[in-house]
């Protein structure tokens, strides 16, 4: 388990793709099996973070909606 503190990624009031493309560097940056945090307001990214993390193994922790608001945890896989 890595004991890293989560990367923040604010993506809010972007619209598609950039929520991802932000999560994208954030995860080139990050070590194996650290957490990302992302938050957007696109309603496509969430479809967008399913699709991708499966494609590029990285492990979704969870997406939900608080409002308007979309979090996404997702964990860097190898």
């Amino acid at each position: 388990m890595n004991e890293q503190a989560p990367i923040e990624v604010d993506a809010r009031g972007l619209s598609c793709p950039m929520p991802l493309l932000k999560a994208r560097k954030a995860l080139a940056t990050a070590a194996t099996g650290q957490r990302i945090v992302v938050r957007a307001t696109d309603r496509g990214a969430e479809s967008d973070f399913r699709a991708y993390c499966e494609r590029a193994g990285h492990e979704l922790v969870g997406l939900e909606w608080q409002g308007d608001e979309l979090r996404v945890e997702l964990i860097r896989g190898e």
